[in-house]
């Protein structure tokens, strides 16, 4: 019998579009150290219609665009409100490796009032990375203060 949610797989499970899952699966090799699991090309042609890779102990999916069954990537759509949340052991090296792969800073890493060191990142593909290390425990009381004094400017 068939298990209901596969081995390996969260509840949740990121499936991009991008404009060229080749190279995104070349690049998140090279800036969050993705293993490559599968991927499937469209018969006859090289755009891939469905890839998987593990980044840390979660996978992701990703497909070239499909514009004519829906499928834009953020370059298509001239952006994405969707930010990916990866929380690593060392924030610092991450960030700097991956903007050395060549992904854009669109936050810059620094120590935040929740309690994670946290900055962001826009990949080549036009995703959003936020990449964090949880450094200190925050009571919710301390988080509302410090967002009070920080919305207070």
């Amino acid at each position: 019998m068939a298990k209901k949610i596969p081995d390996g797989f969260h509840t949740i499970t990121p499936h991009l579009v991008v404009n060229d899952a080749k190279g995104a699966i070349d690049f998140y090799k090279k800036a969050f150290n993705a293993e490559e699991i599968n991927r499937s090309t469209v018969p006859g042609a090289a755009k891939i219609m469905h890839a998987m890779i593990r980044i840390g102990d979660s996978f992701l999916m990703l497909n070239d665009e499909f514009p004519d069954m829906g499928g834009k990537s953020p370059k298509s759509l001239s952006g994405t409100p969707v930010t990916i949340n990866l929380y690593v052991d060392d924030a610092d090296h991450v960030f700097n490796q991956a903007t050395k792969a060549g992904a854009q800073v669109v936050m810059p890493l620094a120590d935040q009032f929740w309690g994670d060191r946290y900055g962001i990142v826009k990949d080549p593909y036009g995703h959003q990375w936020s990449i964090a290390t949880h450094t200190r425990d925050v009571s919710p009381a301390e988080m509302e203060k410090a967002a009070a004094k920080l919305f207070s400017h």
